[in-house]
């Protein structure tokens, strides 16, 4: 199937993916919205008929199923629409939401992470439909809110819209790294309780910073024992707790002392990690006056290297690229993660674009990237549909 996508209009459709700014921001000024209507408006150009729903008001999912005509099971291409800020755009080469193109690269915030891989994604169903019937199914979902709560394919999974699906390919970018395993995530917010006074006379008052800032510090002990628990995992990497919000008095009063603090942390872990332990060893070291609430909580994945949907996969990267792909990781979590868990689906990881390059300045992605990744799932489709899902027992 090499040499088959319409090269023209996939970089196109990619450029106009890009101009459409779809971050989404609380004010409403900004949403998902542009990017889903483009990517429903192509699906209607090929016949298809998407069903678009919004999760939240202008946030809508976007999902279409491609019948193959014969019996077979069902592969999933996920992708997410919503990009993240785009900075200052001054700092910028070219501006952000430009989708220039320079030097075989398409520069702009989302042009890897992940508007190529639901560019490629569509066009390779497109091209598998074209080939003529096939067994099974095809569904192209392309959600809202990935880079947030993922609210996008929580719903997908909580309305049932997921159910039937034997395997997933998430299409985030990994330069060409078939990954098998992504860690988890816990967010998670601290808060400590004061009790207001002056700051010149501070004994008429709690002052909750201290008492934050200690176990912030404890903190770094929990996962310096986790690393040596754990060891490094081979795709992964080190599990880690890292403090990214502190928060207090606000507005600033230099001569209050508050009456609350706050710290959020953002926790990442191995397969080797259980959320429910390590979450009872954060509150042990909670002092009086510190509460700690999950804000949300997603498991690492792992999935087996002979699963059907990975080896078809492999074998469709070796037949478009003439050489087998590295197995890798996913350093941060994927909507993957959702499917994983709340629908039992097998997923890999697989998708144009460095692996760490997304929300940089000066994003950009290969455009030869794009177009082989979009013939890398066109024919690792055509694999996994042929042979079929053998079971589910390779999920681990």
């Amino acid at each position: 199937m090499a040499d088959t996508i319409e090269r023209d209009a996939l970089i196109g459709f990619l450029r106009d993916l890009v101009q459409a700014p779809s971050q989404y921001l609380l004010d409403g000024s900004r949403s998902e919205k542009p990017a889903a209507d483009l990517v429903a408006a192509k699906m209607r150009s090929w016949g298809w008929e998407p069903e678009v729903w919004e999760v939240e008001s202008e946030r809508p999912n976007v999902v279409a199923t491609i019948e193959g005509g014969e019996p077979g099971p069902t592969l999933l291409f996920e992708g997410h629409t919503d990009v993240v800020s785009e900075g200052d755009p001054l700092k910028w080469r070219y501006p952000p939401f430009s989708g220039h193109i320079q030097d075989g690269r398409l520069y702009g915030r989302g042009s890897a992470d992940m508007k190529s891989g639901v560019a490629a994604m569509l066009f390779a169903a497109r091209r598998l439909e074209e080939t003529g019937p096939f067994p099974g199914k095809i569904v192209v979902a392309a959600l809202v809110d990935e880079e947030g709560l993922m609210i996008g394919v929580k719903n997908l999974v909580a309305s049932g819209r997921a159910k039937g699906v034997d395997a997933a390919i998430i299409c985030e970018p990994e330069a060409g790294e078939v990954c098998i395993a992504q860690k988890g995530a816990l967010r998670v917010k601290i808060t400590s309780w004061g009790r207001m006074a002056h700051g010149a006379m501070p004994q008429h008052g709690f002052n909750p910073i201290p008492p934050l800032i200690q176990f912030l510090g404890r903190t770094a002990e929990i996962q310096a024992e986790l690393q040596r628990s754990n060891g490094e995992h081979r795709f992964l990497g080190w599990d880690y707790i890292t403090p990214t919000v502190l928060v207090a008095n606000r507005p600033e009063q230099l001569n209050v002392i508050p009456d609350r603090a706050f710290a959020w942390l953002d926790v990442r872990t191995t397969p080797a990690t259980d959320h429910r332990l390590l979450l009872d060893r954060l509150r042990a070291d909670l002092d009086e006056g510190l509460e700690l609430e999950v804000i949300d909580d997603r498991p690492p994945t792992e999935t087996s290297e002979d699963h059907p949907v990975v080896r078809s996969l492999v074998e469709a990267h070796k037949t478009v690229y003439g050489e087998t792909p590295a197995f890798g990781g996913v350093p941060g979590t994927t909507d993957g993660t959702i499917l994983w868990r709340d629908a039992g689906i097998p997923i890999v990881t697989y998708g144009p674009g460095g692996k760490w390059i997304a929300h940089q300045i000066d994003e950009y992605v290969e455009i030869d990237e794009v177009v082989r990744a979009a013939e890398v799932y066109a024919e690792a489709a055509r694999r996994f549909l042929s042979v079929g899902i053998e079971s589910s027992s390779n999920r681990v």
